[in-house]
């Protein structure tokens, strides 16, 4: 298998990312619920005293204090944890932000099941799916450290509101085969004819592991980051599952609502009839455990994903 280089975790690349940005517009806030630890900002905070702004744990009033400001000209970017930011503050993000249209960046921490032995108060796998639902509001979920810093950049030159999440382990650099991103344009990580997997965030990289695996074999397996899953890249998901002969969707996430039924739909709605399997969170009692742990008790690992992908070849 292929080593691939190891860079930071992308909130670290959020921050410096964000840091730089700062510099040349001082128009540029960061809003943090006590979070500032938690989502990297120490040296944000040290380099930038006045563009920071701390509300305390208060998720609520930091939607509301963040679409404040942005009224008035600010380019804020709100940082909480994911589980609370869309759960405690959803009213918040839907009025005053969404359909207030206030261009304020979403930025959900510790996403998933980063917090992992925490437990389910702790996890965020509704989010993509409560935020699907909401008009005017992109969702983004960056793969590695190109995404998450694309994705900052996009979101500070963006006049619509949008949320990003990010998780806390380091991600190694992904090859890809179209180096620009967009927000709205998924990019291709690898290309193959049998088996395409559709993934986002972190599992994007036990997909391309999975992808690797699976060549060894002599099935070609293509890797599509669909680091946007709202507005979804249709083009990308019909051009992939065409060629292909099954489709897989991976997603640290619950698969009710999320990228899955995302994909499912177009497939459905275009009358594509192959093999396909949604990976990711079901809908039982909630698993407590380290990331790795829960990714491999629901097979989100190059292993668990190749063992997928043939199973729906031998169809």
């Amino acid at each position: 298998m292929e080593k691939l280089s190891m860079g930071k975790a992308n909130l670290e690349v959020f921050s410096e990312t964000l840091s730089e940005l700062a510099v040349q517009n001082k128009n540029i806030l960061a809003v943090t619920s006590d979070s500032r630890g938690s989502g990297k900002l120490v040296p944000y905070a040290e380099k930038h005293p006045e563009q920071i702004v701390e509300v305390g744990i208060a998720e609520q009033n930091l939607v509301g204090v963040s679409a404040g400001l942005a009224s008035t000209g600010k380019s804020v970017f709100a940082v909480s944890p994911a589980c609370f930011l869309t759960a405690r503050s959803l009213e918040q993000v839907k009025n005053d932000v969404a359909y207030s249209n206030q261009p304020v960046a979403l930025v959900g921490i510790s996403a998933g099941v980063s917090y992992g032995a925490l437990g389910s108060t702790h996890h965020s796998t509704h989010d993509v799916a409560v935020l699907r639902t909401m008009n005017n509001i992109d969702i983004v979920i960056p793969a590695d450290n190109f995404e998450a810093r694309e994705a900052i950049i996009a979101a500070a030159e963006s006049k619509k509101p949008v949320y990003i999440k990010f998780g806390k382990k380091a991600m190694p650099h992904l090859p890809r085969i179209n180096k620009e991103f967009k927000i709205g344009k998924a990019s291709t990580i690898c290309e193959g004819n049998d088996v395409s997997f559709i993934a986002c965030g972190e599992t994007v990289l036990p997909a391309y592991e999975a992808a690797q695996l699976l060549n060894s074999k002599g099935i070609s397996a293509e890797v599509i980051s669909m680091h946007t899953v709202k507005p979804l890249d249709t083009a990308a998901v019909l051009k992939s599952a065409k060629k292909c002969k099954c489709i897989v969707t991976v997603e640290e996430h619950s698969i009710a609502g999320g990228l899955g039924e995302a994909v499912a739909t177009i497939l459905f709605s275009e009358k594509i009839y192959k093999p396909f399997k949604l990976v990711g969170i079901p809908d039982e009692d909630t698993i407590a455990g380290s990331q790795g742990e829960i990714f491999n008790h629901y097979g989100i690992n190059a292993e668990g994903l190749a063992q997928t992908a043939e199973k729906l070849l031998a169809k």
